[in-house]
């Protein structure tokens, strides 16, 4: 880094002299317009542009290794630099390989899933999770950060639902905003991903996604839009699959006529790795920045192959020839320059920081926060250490570091705090903390050439494990089964989905004996992704817990004993079974050439009110340790006027014993549209936080934009007069009040 540090600032000196002593064109102070950064950046860019070859143009459009793209080294316009987020910094990898590149300075701080970040439900949670990733990245000299991802959660088996943030889109954009902004804020750009309808890993590379356009403007773009529109994103990351018979990558209605056109996005569009297929397409339908091709992105790629990317010298032949025009080759120079200007010519940017203890705390703040508390009968849960003497804590994911593994996201870290260590540590003085692993999963630690160094080798048999873990539980005064799934292949993995809905390794055993037992059992499950749960029924408490990152085991310390109150809500739904989920409802999972969205817009919980299903767990569902009542809903107005607005308000109340937080929602349904639509949709949500006793009101404002639909008869959207209701609650399917309306 030191290196490549030192061969920017030489790089910039030596432009300096030659260029501004030389003369040319805009030259002001003796210094060239495009190295004045008191200049506009619109003025940088045509002045840096009008200096450029037609080489030097296209050569800046393409990887010239694993993560880098040229720059322009005769005018000291540095290189790019990506790194693969979205959890944390990725380990530098060698120039033309996947494996690492053995440095001893790139261990970063691991942040929770996006799954975790999004059960917040905090945009203040979001802000220093961008704040934080961006300062690490910032801090390695890194220009793009590839994340945040905002796919929708179609089904709970995509291996990919981890790396992002739900089912819901308003909740999607509500979060994906803070992150963008506050990474920008470091000088670093993200890239927001995957664009779009990457809603499966199996087949992603071919697959053609049929969707009707309710559904692709409804569900599927809102998150996207909101962080190019509102947060400001530099870069957006095209996807692997196709839609409408073009991939993602080089899409004409998507990244032209949607992206660049309707949403004004000024920044530049990335190729996935290995997801650009064509030269005429890749030039004409809105890719600027070619990355990884001839890999599967994940672990193979053709050496030194990048002089024949499709937007190297193909391109440049068919400029060369009359056949490309120099136009729209100018047009992607200048999003790609005015990312430089943004991010690696930016002087003015702070110098961020890694693996600082500030972030290690917002790792462990975010991760607290995240967590959901999916039941607890009989308040199992905190376990009172001033009052148990034994707590047995077993499963395989205790003691499983996971932030190795898992895909592009895999993270070298400096430590893991796994939940043992966490529960052990918290404990320490006050209880005895047993261990059995009860079952074993997945022995291995190795990633890219990431290591985690443990040796999970087992001899027991599986009856044996169960025995030993019931042993432990018979003798415990309270129970912790860890477990889940893990980061390996056909798991919470990129690259193939889930084979199952249910839990892995023979869990179901486990869980089931651990319950006869002992009854204060409280399972954890680590993972992104919902799983069933035969045993719900028998067991009294269940925390939803993430893939929580470096401070994991702290995090769910703080938790399990009492130190933060979980204040989580689920990003996305439960079903009982998998026939329940829309997408396997309706038969079209996984598709081979073709996957149809026949659902539309009925995703998640969307689709469980209209079938009337009761989920497992429902979306926004979320318990605390103190209790919450939420009343007297009301409204300014009856009536809405096409230009107006009305305010609805709630009383909140603490009526437990500890201070908490809840999460009051609004949805929205429409009860005369035309076409249709949800029985409700989430228009808002509040978190407060309250002292026991304390009542506080929350106010939600509506106005006519928020009660539209997507119309795809006229191409537009819709806001149609007639009767609409407001509920309001604390889960999709706990309305604590409603709210008639009318829009004039």
């Amino acid at each position: 880094m030191k290196n490549q540090i030192l061969l920017k600032s030489l790089a910039g000196l030596c432009v300096l002299a030659a260029v501004g002593c030389g003369g040319g064109p805009g030259m002001q102070s003796g210094v060239a317009v495009y190295l004045d950064e008191s200049q506009p950046i619109e003025k940088r860019v045509e002045d840096a542009l009008s200096r450029m070859t037609l080489e030097e143009k296209v050569a800046i459009l393409h990887a010239q290794s694993k993560f880098s793209s040229a720059g322009v080294p005769r005018l000291g316009i540095p290189e790019v630099w990506c790194t693969d987020g979205p959890h944390g910094i990725r380990p530098e990898v060698l120039w033309d390989e996947w494996d690492q590149a053995g440095w001893t300075s790139d261990s970063c701080t691991a942040f929770p899933a996006l799954t975790s970040l999004a059960a917040t439900w905090n945009p203040e949670m979001s802000a220093l999770y961008g704040k934080s990733i961006g300062e690490e990245a910032r801090y390695r000299e890194k220009d793009i950060l590839l994340g945040p991802g905002v796919n929708i959660y179609r089904t709970p088996l995509n291996g990919r639902n981890f790396e992002y943030m739900g089912e819901d889109p308003y909740l999607s954009a509500r979060m994906v905003v803070p992150y963008v902004e506050e990474v920008q804020k470091n000088g670093v750009a993200a890239c927001v991903k995957h664009f779009a309808l990457n809603n499966q890993e199996v087949y992603r590379h071919g697959i053609d996604v049929e969707v009707d356009d309710r559904a692709l403007n409804e569900i599927y773009l809102p998150a996207f839009r909101a962080a190019v529109q509102e947060g400001g994103a530099w870069a957006i990351m095209g996807a692997y699959n196709k839609y409408r018979g073009e991939h993602c990558c080089h899409n004409r209605y998507l990244l032209n006529d949607i992206l660049k056109r309707d949403w004004g996005f000024d920044g530049v569009v990335v190729s996935d790795w290995g997801g650009t297929h064509d030269t005429k397409q890749a030039v004409a339908n809105g890719l600027d920045m070619e990355f990884g091709s001839w890999t599967d992105g994940l672990s193979w790629g053709a050496s030194n192959a990048y002089d024949n990317y499709y937007l190297a010298a193909p391109y440049l032949d068919l400029l060369r020839r009359g056949e490309a025009s120099t136009d729209t080759l100018d047009d992607k120079a200048r999003r790609v320059l005015r990312l430089i200007f943004r991010t690696a010519m930016n002087t003015r940017k702070p110098f961020g920081s890694l693996n600082s203890p500030e972030h290690l705390a917002a790792a462990r703040r975010i991760a607290g926060e995240g967590m959901v508390l999916l039941k607890n009968e009989g308040g199992v849960l905190p376990i009172d250490l001033g009052r148990v003497k034994t707590v047995a804590v077993v499963g395989e994911n205790a003691i499983k570091m996971m932030t190795v593994g898992g895909g592009s996201s895999s993270l070298k870290v400096r430590h893991e705090c796994t939940p043992l260590e966490g529960l052990r540590t918290a404990a320490s003085g006050k209880a005895e903390v047993i261990y059995e692993r009860g079952y074993v999963g997945d022995v291995t630690g190795n990633y890219n050439g990431v290591k985690t160094g443990q040796d999970l080798a087992e001899s027991r048999s599986e009856a044996q494990l169960i025995a030993d873990a019931v042993a432990a539980a018979r003798k415990a005064d309270a129970v912790i089964f860890v477990g889940g799934l893990n980061k390996s292949d056909h798991q919470d993995c990129e690259g193939n989905d889930r084979l199952h809905y249910g839990l892995p390794y023979a869990q179901d055993k486990v869980i089931g004996a651990l319950a006869e037992a002992n009854p204060n059992l409280a399972v954890v499950l680590v993972s992104g992704n919902a799983v069933a749960m035969p045993w719900i029924d028998r067991v009294p408490a269940v925390l939803e817990a993430w893939f929580a990152g470096s401070e994991a085991g702290n995090a769910l310390a703080d938790v399990v004993f009492g130190a933060v109150n979980p204040s989580g809500k689920l990003p996305f739904t439960f079903p009982v079974r998998l026939e329940d989920n829309s997408a396997h409802a309706l038969g079209e999972y996984p598709g081979t050439d073709k996957v149809r969205y026949n659902e539309s817009i009925f995703v998640g919980y969307r689709w469980h009110d209209k079938e009337h299903l009761k989920p497992l767990f429902a979306f926004g569902h979320g318990l605390s340790y103190t209790t919450f009542a939420v009343g007297n809903i009301r409204a300014d107005r009856t009536s809405l006027a096409s230009d107006g607005r009305i305010r609805i308000s709630a009383d909140v109340t603490n009526t437990g014993d500890r201070a908490g937080a809840e999460i009051v929602q609004l949805y929205i349904g429409d009860e005369q549209s035309s076409l249709p639509r949800p029985v409700k949709e989430l228009k808002g949500f509040r978190k407060i936080a309250l002292e026991p006793g304390q009542m506080q009101t929350v106010m939600f404002e509506i106005t006519p934009e928020m009660l539209q639909y997507y119309d795809d008869r006229q191409g537009a959207w819709v806001a149609e007069p007639g009767m609409f209701t407001a509920n309001v609650g604390v889960a999709s399917d706990d309305i604590r009040g409603t709210v008639a309306f009318e829009l004039k």
